[in-house]
């Protein structure tokens, strides 16, 4: 009987310990939701009769023992504070708040996420100081506090984060010296300081950072000589815009003087010799710091003996319920290790039907700590033009602040395999993102860098231009970055009714063809000494149009990039349109002829101002009257003898025999031959 009554006391126990758990946990959520969205806009799924660990809260992701683990809601239009309340979800491993408008100060209580690995509260609008408690984190490995409005200095505490591999607090209001604890950190891979208001030298103690990588101190007010130890890091050192700094064997730097060494020290905020109050000088640069008890934090007594009476329970309860705990446990592990493998899976798998989803995932920080572009050593690149690749590469932070990650208002439009988002580069460039499914991707690694280095040689007037790529193994997709194209596509342009002021002129109809004929042209070779390559998938969505009226044609050798099931959905979306050349069907195979075909369509479609053309198509020179071909919406306004050749060209290229079919160098040429037509 003792024995019972002791199992149902531990029962009990262990029952009320992990009901009061969960109802922490959701009564932290909720006020968490609170601060965060005080509209409840986009958490409203955050409910109070609401199971956390189901999948029904959007964002949350829990750990096999069900409790939450990651909070994953960049990107979200969030544009509320941070709540205390945070502190309350104290099994955290990541948390993700970063591209959003949150405000206010961050919060002391967030450092009492003791197993946070990363968390991201970049590109908000935090203000005040950053809290030093931050230091007693001791499992952060990644920092972003970047694009903020924050003040005060860095605190000498974040020394302490001994698994710190990025700390990223670019682009912020701060100030004082950079601490030389920040040498203590023996992760520490990339360290961003750039535009802030740092002042003083640069500490020899972080130059000697073990395993640094990237070290960005631009546009700062720091002086004094710099490190020679920080030559190691080659491009990965930024120092442009500190005019303080000297030293030898750096580019742009002068050598130093002993005025330059004086003046390197740290000053103070005010002046003191005009009667004005002079606040406290930060810790500078090259003090270092000991452990006291004003300056260190430790864990109280209390804490630690909270800790030794957990354990004797844990141990307890593991030796009385045994089989019962481990049966329960497996369970339990399986059902999770299901719903884990789904969340996995949005990583690749959630571009879908419709098009990609973009959910966030605990796992988007993989990237940052372990290389920021797996082509940038090199690997795999033997003969596909090693050197040009790595002048396309972009990295994922670049790509996710372009678009602010991947949020919707920036979305220009999606298929079954790629979406395509609108973004801004730092140098003040908008360009056009398009996203790839690793699983779109061709498997064989040496074909596809072979396909890479196919779309940086591409450069044509006619030709949407590829700034640009960035393919990350951690989120399983890549990006291609082309230059923005304003005034939508082709597509758009048709069947558009007369007298919305959207009909397009005779002159830029004429300009449009011969300008997708030139970019055709050139694929196929003309005028150029570089192998041939075959579109195999031109419509009049992929003719965009620039602020000029000029036409740019997209997608140019992608399909040396997507696996076959992906270019054979393209043929079949093509073939419904009427943009497949006749012969496909029995050869299986592309041609140049298979392009002029699709041109020909095309032509069509300028002519008409119609989207379906296919009886045009079929009706051949039989008609011979060029009225039937000419969009009545330009109630006359052309040259006659244009439109004649336009659809007699139009003809030639449409004709079901690939033989009979001009080049694309011919096309050029007789468009040529018409001086109006130039």
């Amino acid at each position: 009987m003792g024995f019972e009554v002791l199992l149902f006391t531990v029962l009990v126990f262990f029952t009320n310990q992990s009901c009061v758990s969960a109802s922490d946990e959701l009564r932290a959520l909720l006020d968490l939701k609170a601060g965060l969205d005080p509209d409840d806009k986009y958490l409203s799924s955050w409910v109070i009769n609401g199971s956390r660990c189901d999948g029904t809260f959007v964002g949350i992701v829990c750990n096999e023992k069900g409790q939450v683990a990651n909070i994953s809601l960049q990107g979200k239009g969030l544009r509320g504070k941070v709540s205390p309340a945070i502190a309350g979800l104290k099994h955290l491993t990541g948390l993700y708040l970063h591209y959003n408008s949150l405000n206010g100060e961050i919060p002391v209580e967030i450092s009492n996420l003791t197993e946070l690995n990363d968390l991201y509260l970049n590109m908000n609008n935090f203000s005040g100081e950053i809290p030093p408690e931050i230091g007693n984190m001791d499992n952060l490995q990644v920092l972003q506090l970047c694009y903020n409005q924050l003040t005060g200095s860095i605190p000498t505490h974040l020394g302490s984060l001994k698994k710190l591999s990025v700390l990223a607090l670019q682009s912020n209001r701060l100030t004082g010296a950079i601490p030389a604890s920040l040498g203590d950190l023996g992760m520490l891979m990339r360290l961003d300081l750039s535009f802030n208001n740092f002042f003083g030298s640069i500490p020899t103690k972080l130059a000697d950072a073990p395993i640094l990588e990237v070290l960005d101190l631009r546009n700062n007010s720091l002086s004094g000589n710099v490190p020679l130890a920080l030559k190691r890091l080659n491009e990965g050192f930024f120092y442009g815009n500190n005019f303080g700094l000297c030293g030898a064997g750096f580019k742009s730097l002068k050598s130093c003087n002993a005025s330059d060494l004086h003046s390197s020290r740290p000053e103070a905020y005010g002046a003191g010799s005009s009667g004005l109050p002079t606040r406290e000088i930060p810790e500078t640069a090259d003090l270092r710091l000991h452990c006291n008890q004003t300056s260190c934090f430790n864990l109280s007594k209390s804490r630690q003996s909270s800790v030794i009476v957990g354990m004797i329970i844990l141990s307890i309860a593991l030796s009385t319920l045994g089989i019962l705990i481990f049966t329960q446990y497996r369970r339990r592990k399986q059902k999770l290790a299901s719903a884990l493998e789904v969340s996995e899976s949005h990583l690749g798998a959630d571009h879908a039907k419709g098009g990609y989803q973009n959910k966030g995932s605990p796992l988007i920080s993989l990237e940052y700590p372990k290389g920021w572009d797996p082509l940038a050593d090199g690997r795999n690149l033997n003969g596909c033009g090693q050197g040009i690749l790595q002048n396309f590469t972009f990295n994922l932070e670049e790509v996710e602040t372009a678009t602010q990650y991947f949020s919707e208002p920036n979305l220009l439009g999606k298929s079954n395999f790629s979406a395509t988002y609108r973004g801004i580069l730092r140098d003040g460039s908008t360009v056009a993102i398009k996203s790839i499914s690793k699983t779109s991707c061709k498997s064989e690694e040496a074909e596809f860098l072979k396909g890479l280095n196919i779309l940086t040689t591409l450069r044509h007037d006619n030709l949407v231009r590829l700034r640009g790529f960035c393919c990350s193994r951690g989120r399983r997709e890549c990006f291609l970055i082309y230059d923005f194209v304003p005034n939508g596509n082709l597509f758009q342009c048709l069947d558009v009714k007369d007298g919305d002021g959207h009909v397009l002129e005779w002159s830029i109809r004429v300009s449009l063809v011969k300008g997708i004929a030139k970019g055709i042209a050139y694929l196929h070779g003309y005028k150029v000494n570089k192998p041939a390559l075959i579109h195999q998938n031109i419509t009049a969505e992929k003719v965009l149009i620039d602020q000029r009226c000029n036409p740019l044609l997209a997608d140019s050798g992608l399909q040396n990039l997507l696996t076959n099931d992906i270019v054979f959905s393209a043929v079949k979306a093509s073939a419904a349109m009427g943009y497949l050349a006749p012969e496909y069907a029995s050869t299986g195979r592309f041609t140049d002829k298979s392009d002029v075909y699709a041109f020909g369509v095309i032509v069509f479609q300028v002519l008409s101002g119609k989207r379906d053309v296919s009886k045009l198509v079929h009706l051949g020179t039989e008609a011979c009257r060029f009225q039937d071909y000419i969009d009545p919406n330009l109630h006359g306004r052309l040259f006659e003898y244009e439109a004649v050749k336009l659809a007699r060209i139009a003809w030639l290229c449409t004709h079901e025999s690939p033989i009979e079919r001009p080049s694309m160098e011919s096309v050029v040429q007789e468009l040529g031959n018409c001086s109006s037509c130039l």
